[in-house]
């Protein structure tokens, strides 16, 4: 493990975002993570994430020593939309896990890639989530990028943070939305109770605007397309479950006993379209909606 100390000069700024400046080769997610797990302490005491820094703190920042996970390359197939040197467009299909975590480090996209791209993938995010630009839900299907070269990750991820990469879903929700479209903007955060989940969280959370527009309604639900402004963790999901229409199989935050038995969420990425981070042309990639979803649409 490494410490390093700090004394601030500053008055004011959250701690978070402070050390952001200074441990530049973490994200903001790790080190808040860092202070949610007690590594971050401010005179000798934990503190929270939004602690005000005051003039001659000190700061004492516990980096763990990187865990040396061995991710080997895995024969999976995974449909490729567009394949260069620099990028790779696949249709992640529904059950596959971006990359590996906790309890799964095998069968994931990375695995899969890893066989496909060989060395040929980018290595900003680490030996466990090479190329990993954006990720979509585990039981999310549709279509994603992935960086070959550190030079269009960089690019990607510069076009995500100033929302210029185009993300299009449709989803099945429970109930009949009565607007023709909408837009919702509240903030997400980790949930204040149940830390797995996520939440509109007007204290702590992230902006975050999600747009839908109503394609078709059922008897008791309604087939939507859904554009994303900003890109929270379950973002869509926690988004319209908060305005009283839960994804449909969604067990997490809408239905517990979802009569439609999918599997996951009827939540499909169905267009992305950017420019491309090296050779500056704009690209477009739909995914077309998958079978299990066609079979859900006509039982309505």
């Amino acid at each position: 493990m490494e410490e390093i100390i700090f004394i601030s000069e500053d008055n004011g700024i959250r701690i978070d975002a402070w050390l952001c400046g200074k441990l530049k080769d973490y994200s903001r997610s790790y080190i808040q993570k860092l202070v949610n797990d007690e590594m971050i302490l401010v005179n000798g005491k934990p503190v929270k994430s939004n602690y005000k820094l005051k003039p001659k703190d000190e700061i004492l920042a516990k980096i763990p020593s990187p865990q040396v996970l061995d991710v080997e390359a895995e024969d999976i197939s995974v449909p490729i939309l567009y394949e260069d040197e620099d990028i790779v467009v696949v249709d992640k299909p529904k059950g596959m896990v971006v990359h590996p975590a906790a309890g799964n480090y095998s069968g994931t996209l990375v695995n899969a890639l890893l066989n496909h791209c060989g060395d040929n993938l980018s290595d900003i995010n680490g030996i466990i989530r090479p190329g990993i630009v954006h990720r979509i839900d585990k039981d999310t299907s549709g279509v994603l990028v992935v960086a070959k070269s550190n030079t269009a990750h960089e690019g990607l991820s510069r076009k995500l943070k100033d929302h210029d990469i185009e993300r299009v879903y449709v989803a099945l929700v429970h109930g009949i939305i009565r607007e023709e479209q909408g837009k919702i903007d509240a903030p997400i955060g980790r949930h204040p109770v149940d830390r797995k989940k996520m939440a509109v969280n007007t204290k702590n959370g992230r902006r975050a605007v999600t747009h839908f527009k109503v394609l078709e309604r059922f008897k008791d639900a309604t087939y939507i397309e859904v554009t994303l402004e900003t890109g929270r963790t379950h973002q869509i999901r926690v988004h319209m479950s908060y305005i009283g229409y839960p994804i449909i199989g969604d067990t997490v935050y809408g239905k517990k006993n979802d009569v439609y038995d999918i599997n996951g969420q009827a939540l499909h990425a169905k267009k992305l379209g950017f420019i491309h981070p090296i050779k500056g042309e704009y690209m477009e990639f739909e995914s077309p909606v998958p079978e299990y979803f066609k079979e859900l649409l006509a039982k309505m």
